[in-house]
């Protein structure tokens, strides 16, 4: 492997404080995203369960991949913190780091840390805790049936573009209290906001300001929503703090759930386990969902935790305001902890895919964003029964990320069907007929 370099503009060599990183693996470019589950295999056999690792730019940092070395600095925020302003190498990135949306510090529940982060997070964990499941199960079923509706009658769809993707946003929405004409150009600003082009910033300028009004909106006119309740909590949360944090609820639903959904399709159509009960999708859609979070799951790699202070983890030794970027697909696929009999991860929950401690996904946003995948799923296998792969299997293609998991697209093809009438729409149509 090439010697690392510094960057030019640092003043001085960053790698005199990381000498176990002259032969660290470089964790970017589209080859390294190839087969994440060769690379870990071939990390934690060469390296151990924390690997020295080189980000964009070979910036250093500490790859923990061992599913008990991931635990333990999960839960133990007093040794290894949120705050990314802790880090060491900040005189080293430049503005334009391809990496800066992942630790760039802002105001947010995602860097608050002890009680801040207490207040904020239980704020948030109140507000999506009081939204009444059966209520959400019909929004879901909504926008996933007006997402079908869109191609039912095509005989074929990408369903990552035109359903997985767009179902997150759609429900968040909903959830948001937004009204139905701001839901598609909701979506398609959080659709843009992922991307890597110069859009994605407007986008994001688009969507603060969309939250900002609606926050001022409901300062004044409270309804029953997500922005309403954090606005009411005990917690006083103020304007600004309740739009940045409704930004942050929007992002982490987006992707991850979005891909979620994605993965557990794919495994459905292209698994002989599944595809003999696909037209069975209610009972077997839990199973591809938590297989896809063990095998596949969506957020792979996590950035991360900072060393409040020098120690030691899986045999490495740590400075102060170390980078740690959480190994979570490494993590599940941990021969230590994988159970004898891999059919047995099939009710098995101990996964780290939703993040561990207090800054892991918060109570009771993986019951909600299961509860949307699921929907979605059924939803999808109840309308177009016949569903099946438009390719071979071996043409799908994942995006080259080590950071998040998903297919460019999932391309299918179907018998095609007609719209769903919309509750009360029959009943009115059999009225003007009459």
């Amino acid at each position: 492997m090439p010697e690392p370099s510094s960057p030019a503009h640092a003043d001085r060599p960053l790698w005199d404080d990381y000498p176990d990183h002259t032969d660290a693996v470089r964790f970017y470019g589209p080859e390294i995203a190839k087969d994440p589950a060769v690379l870990y295999d071939e990390m934690r056999r060469r390296q151990g369960p924390v690997a020295p690792i080189l980000l964009d730019g070979d910036i250093p940092a500490w790859f923990v991949l061992g599913y008990r070395e991931v635990h333990h600095v999960t839960s133990n925020p007093q040794w290894f913190a949120r705050d990314c302003r802790r880090w060491n190498a900040w005189d080293h990135i430049p503005d334009d780091w391809p990496l800066m949306p992942y630790v760039g510090w802002t105001p947010s529940v995602m860097f608050a840390e002890g009680a801040e982060h207490q207040r904020r997070a239980g704020a948030i964990g109140d507000a999506l805790d009081a939204l009444d499941r059966t209520e959400l199960s019909l929004i879901c079923e909504q926008v996933a049936d007006q997402l079908v509706d869109d191609f039912a009658g095509e005989g074929q769809a990408d369903l990552i573009a035109r359903y997985a993707h767009r179902i997150p946003a759609g429900v968040v929405a909903r959830m948001f209290g937004l009204s139905e004409s701001d839901v598609p150009a909701l979506v398609e600003d959080v659709l843009a906001s992922l991307d890597v082009d110069e859009s994605a910033a407007l986008a994001h300028q688009r969507l603060h300001a969309r939250m900002q009004a609606l926050v001022a909106d409901r300062r004044v006119r409270p309804a029953d929503d997500v922005p309403s309740r954090l606005l009411a909590h005990p917690a006083g949360l103020t304007d600004d703090e309740v739009v940045i944090d409704l930004l942050v609820v929007m992002a982490a639903a987006q992707a991850p759930t979005g891909n979620w959904i994605g993965n557990a399709l794919r495994l459905m159509l292209v698994d002989d386990q599944f595809s003999v009960t696909l037209q069975g999708g209610r009972s077997s859609a839990g199973e591809a969902l938590n297989e896809v979070l063990w095998k596949n799951t969506p957020t792979q790699n996590f950035v991360g935790r900072w060393a409040v202070q020098a120690c030691e983890v899986g045999g490495r030794r740590i400075r102060k305001g170390d980078l740690l970027v959480l190994g979570l697909a490494a993590a599940n696929t941990d021969p230590r902890v994988q159970p004898e009999c891999p059919s047995d991860s099939s009710a098995n929950r101990a996964h780290m895919s939703f993040g561990h401690g207090e800054h892991g996904c918060p109570f009771p946003a993986p019951e909600l964003a299961e509860t949307i995948a699921r929907t979605a799923i059924e939803v999808l296998l109840d309308r177009l029964p016949d569903i099946e792969l438009d390719v071979a299997a071996d043409e799908l293609r994942w995006r080259p990320s080590v950071w998040m998991r998903g297919l460019f697209s999932l391309p299918v093809r179907f018998s095609p069907g007609v719209p769903v009438w919309p509750a009360g729409a029959m009943g009115a149509a059999a009225h003007e007929s009459a």
